[in-house]
């Protein structure tokens, strides 16, 4: 099961909203893009991934998108506003959450998601379990997992 972000540092956020979280997204798919400001190939390849994502399947559908940075390193550069500016910079407006792993990285969402560096993309199915847990993946395959996951074979018809 997909665990719960418990980031508190939100930005871009439905109006009306303060917070969200994995579990909001429950009967939906779940795109999880985790990333730092600093990070070349967050820029070169993870957004472009994502907004290829986005442009798919769009924000108001039966796929949610957010955005976490993760910061294990770099807290002075790698800051809530840098992490803004790189969603403007890729013209996406997803929410953000800004997480910094401190000193107990069990604590952190790294932690909980077992991820390991940046960039990081994590799709949960419409459960809640974790279906994709890894650096990266090609917008094509994301596309093919999230179909499945959208409209998973139920069997033949009934006789």
């Amino acid at each position: 099961m997909a665990p719960a972000l418990q980031v508190t540092n939100w930005t871009n956020l439905p109006e009306g909203r303060s917070s969200i979280d994995v579990t909001d997204y429950r009967g939906d798919v779940v795109v999880l893009f985790f990333f730092q400001s600093w990070c070349p190939g967050c820029h070169s390849r993870g957004f472009p991934t994502i907004d290829r994502l986005i442009k798919e399947y769009g924000t108001d559908g039966d796929v949610g998108f957010l955005t976490v940075q993760t910061v294990f390193e770099g807290e002075d550069v790698n800051t809530p506003e840098r992490g803004r500016e790189s969603l403007e910079r890729h013209g996406l407006t997803i929410p953000l959450g800004h997480d910094v792993r401190g000193e107990n990285r069990r604590e952190s969402v790294m932690g909980r998601y077992r991820t390991r560096g940046t960039p990081w993309i994590v799709i949960i199915d419409r459960d809640g379990i974790v279906r994709f847990n890894h650096f990266h993946i090609s917008a094509s395959n994301a596309i093919e997992l999230i179909d499945r996951l959208r409209h998973p074979f139920v069997g033949p018809p009934a006789r």
